[in-house]
């Protein structure tokens, strides 16, 4: 066993776990106990409402057909008329009588009566007796105008009937015809029900007041529903905990009985004593050997542990020259070859890292020195300005003032900018371009209030624009270039629309999708387009268009709509 345990450091853990496990399972022995009851209790629920279901589709089956063939009787003209008139033939309606009922015949004893309560004739051979139309079950069906069921309180002789309904006859015109009535003997609800329960339940129905009507076993039915109904009338449970049988009930809305299961109880207290005594038992002996198996786990992982513990507690001092040492090849001795070869890389990453700070410094004054020439640039072109002012040439002084702002827009640090800013240096590359241009064209900015602080990449629009004047106006007399602003959502779109040439269909849609030959001449907008591609993802870029009047072309850029806030947020 020392021998297994120390070769691996999984069958250690393992080890660990199960005596872990069997310590909660002292705690949760009883719990788990009384869920497993319960589940068989429900389970036990689940099949008692199966049957009572059952029993209470059979007895409406039932129900349905008596209530069938009275409408089958109403309908047959010849046996409404013999009815009326009184003195029918005996033979003729005896016959039409069989047909009329034959679905329901052999579930119980059918009865023909007139409105009278004078007896007809019957689906058995005895004779019936005339009764009263006041009499008990005449006079509920007449009033209820349905089929209606009473039990009799006493039912007299065994070949006396347990249940007798009846159903009111009425005509076409709403006349009363008669009555059908219906007997269940015992017999009847035997061969109507046998079956319908297991073999371990018993079957007992009793009236409203709680007497009985039949039962699977004749024998207990008196003493059943004496039982039963003082337990009802005490107010004590039907049911009690630790009895032998459980009786669920429910009432039977077709006949009004009340259908009761006797079901064995799943646990008697016997049984529960039994498990209680031996979960408690099994529990004391795995909390003992999950103490001793803790006892020696622990001192067999303490000393590796502590060793990784040191180890780590002296790299925390930025010592990397540590070491860890281990007796075995299992797991915990893995795991100290992976933390010195952890200290290997982090000692080689370390001095990488000082590597690339050196690389980064020098890259950093490369990037100074190189600012140096557009700032030199940017006085050069200062000082243009004002000697063409002094000589009085202004157009050389604009393009001047014009091309040092956009040097010096070019060479600030801002990534972002608001694109009130960025439509500003558009407008001053225009101004250089009306003057090589000799204002040969148009320019609007249609920027809302709105979206004026809205943030977006440094020197996106100029190559837009520079695409639109030099491609799209080449050889336009009364050319025209739109610079538009919009909002969708939380999507900006800029849209610089001009009315040139226009595009070839090859060359619309996205421009992300077109091969890379066909981006040459047109570094700006590849530019540009890579740019909201990768700051953005790839659902955003440009798109090149012709306007749908068919008047020029239309490239928008979309991207998300940003302010300062909300990328300081970030």
């Amino acid at each position: 066993m020392r021998r297994l345990l120390s070769a691996s450091f999984r069958n250690r853990l393992f080890a660990a776990l199960l005596a872990a496990s069997l310590i909660p399972l002292l705690l949760c022995s009883a719990l788990l106990l009384q869920i497993f009851r319960l589940r068989m209790e429900d389970r036990a629920q689940g099949e008692a409402d199966g049957y009572l279901d059952s029993v209470g589709q059979t007895l409406d089956q039932a129900c349905r057909s008596f209530s069938s063939a009275a409408a089958a009787l109403e309908r047959d003209g010849v046996l409404s008329q013999a009815l009326l008139q009184g003195s029918p033939s005996q033979g003729e309606v005896y016959r039409l009588f069989l047909e009329d009922v034959q679905s329901a015949q052999t579930l119980a004893r059918l009865d023909l009566y007139d409105s009278q309560g004078n007896w007809y004739c019957s689906t058995r051979s005895a004779a019936g007796r005339s009764l009263s139309p006041q009499w008990g079950v005449l006079y509920q069906a007449r009033e209820r105008a349905a089929l209606t069921f009473v039990a009799p309180e006493d039912p007299g002789t065994s070949n006396s009937p347990v249940l007798v309904g009846a159903a009111p006859l009425a005509g076409p015109d709403g006349a009363a015809l008669g009555f059908l009535l219906v007997s269940f003997y015992q017999s009847d609800l035997h061969r109507l029900l046998d079956g319908a329960v297991g073999d371990s339940c018993d079957l007992l129905l009793l009236s409203p007041y709680w007497r009985a009507v039949y039962c699977s076993q004749p024998a207990l039915a008196d003493s059943l529903a004496d039982d039963l109904r003082r337990r009802l009338l005490d107010g004590e449970p039907l049911s009690g905990a630790g009895e032998e049988f459980s009786y669920p009930v429910v009432q039977d809305e077709a006949t009004g009985l009340y259908v009761i299961l006797r079901q064995p109880q799943v646990f008697d207290r016997g049984t529960m004593n039994i498990l209680y005594t031996i979960s408690l038992s099994s529990a004391l002996v795995c909390l003992a050997l999950a103490v001793v198996l803790s006892l020696a786990l622990s001192r067999q992982l303490f000393q590796p542990i502590q060793r990784l513990h040191k180890a780590i507690r002296e790299v925390a001092h930025n010592n990397l020259d540590v070491y860890v040492p281990h007796e075995h090849n299992d797991e915990l001795g893995q795991l100290a070859d992976r933390f010195n070869d952890m200290l290997v890389a982090l000692k080689r990453n370390q001095e990488q890292l000082l590597e690339n700070q050196r690389e980064r410094n020098e890259a950093q004054i490369r990037m100074l020195q190189a600012q140096l020439n557009p700032h030199f640039l940017c006085n050069t072109l200062d000082t243009m300005k004002w000697i063409s002012k002094i000589h009085h040439v202004p157009q050389v002084a604009d393009m001047s003032t014009n091309l040092a702002d956009i040097l010096r827009f070019c060479i600030s640090p801002e990534e972002f900018v608001p694109l009130r800013r960025e439509t500003e240096i558009v407008a001053r590359y225009v101004e250089i371009q009306r003057i090589r241009l000799s204002g040969s064209f148009a320019f609007v900015l249609d920027i809302p209030p709105e979206l004026e602080e809205a943030l977006v990449p440094k020197m996106m629009l100029q190559p837009i624009v520079e695409n639109a004047l030099l491609h799209g106006l080449s050889g336009q007399p009364d050319g025209a270039v739109e610079v538009r602003a919009r909002r969708e959502g939380a999507v900006l779109r800029l849209t610089v629309l001009d009315n040139g040439v226009g595009l070839p269909p090859e060359l619309e849609g996205p421009y992300a999708c077109r091969d890379q030959e066909e981006t040459r001449g047109h570094l700006g907008l590849y530019n540009v387009d890579t740019i909201l591609r990768k700051h953005y993802g790839e659902q955003f870029g440009l798109c090149l268009e012709n306007r749908p009047d068919g008047t020029g072309t239309m490239v928008t850029a979309t991207l998300p709509l940003r302010y300062k806030e909300d990328a300081s947020s970030c």
